[in-house]
């Protein structure tokens, strides 16, 4: 599948490589992807991000994914349907990390070495690449693009979809605005 990649989705799937080498974690995952989308320049998704205002919202983005990672991945409609069972998740976090250390529930972090050079993608991951193939050829396009990818992450549930929803980027938006209806798109 990867040759059907473009340039800028090879480089959106390097730099998640990257940032999880950067973060020491074992494993790369949906908010690799994610901050590698943040990290494009000049890209159909880059084009999106900006028109939908996440430019300069980066620092924003990045500190609500690490809150979800010290909450173990849970992503807030989670955290509130433990809620709705009477279980308190930042109770419970704050107790773990009482007794265990800051951030002992990021998820990824789990000590040891890899057996290869690079870090193996979870099966989160794997799936939003199949993802953008689908929603690529669902858009009539035979190589899957950065734009692709991003479609594919706020089409899922999850903390990134969760968090670039919470500033204002959507699936909706994101089609919008490259493909919808007589507005700007992207070329």
């Amino acid at each position: 599948m990867f040759e059907r990649f473009t340039k800028d989705a090879r480089a959106v799937v390097t730099g998640a490589i990257e940032h999880c080498e950067r973060a020491g974690e074992e494993r790369v995952d949906e908010p690799h992807l994610l901050l590698a989308l943040l990290d494009r320049e000049g890209s159909r998704a880059a084009f999106a991000l900006a028109s939908l205002g996440l430019t300069g919202r980066r620092d924003a983005v990045v500190r609500d994914l690490a809150e979800a990672r010290r909450r173990g991945g849970l992503s807030r409609a989670e955290t509130d349907a433990l809620a709705g069972l009477g279980i308190d998740v930042e109770e419970i976090v704050s107790r773990v990390e009482e007794a265990h250390g800051e951030g002992v529930l990021a998820t990824g972090r789990q000590g040891g070495v890899r057996r290869s050079g690079r870090c193996p993608f979870t099966r989160g991951a794997k799936d939003l690449l199949t993802a953008s193939l689908r929603t690529a050829l669902a858009h009539g396009d035979r190589h899957i693009g950065d734009e692709h990818l991003l479609l594919a992450l706020t089409g899922r549930s999850g903390v990134p979809a969760e968090v670039l929803a919470d500033h204002g980027v959507t699936h909706a938006s994101v089609e919008r605005v490259l493909w919808g209806g007589g507005e700007t798109k992207a070329g």
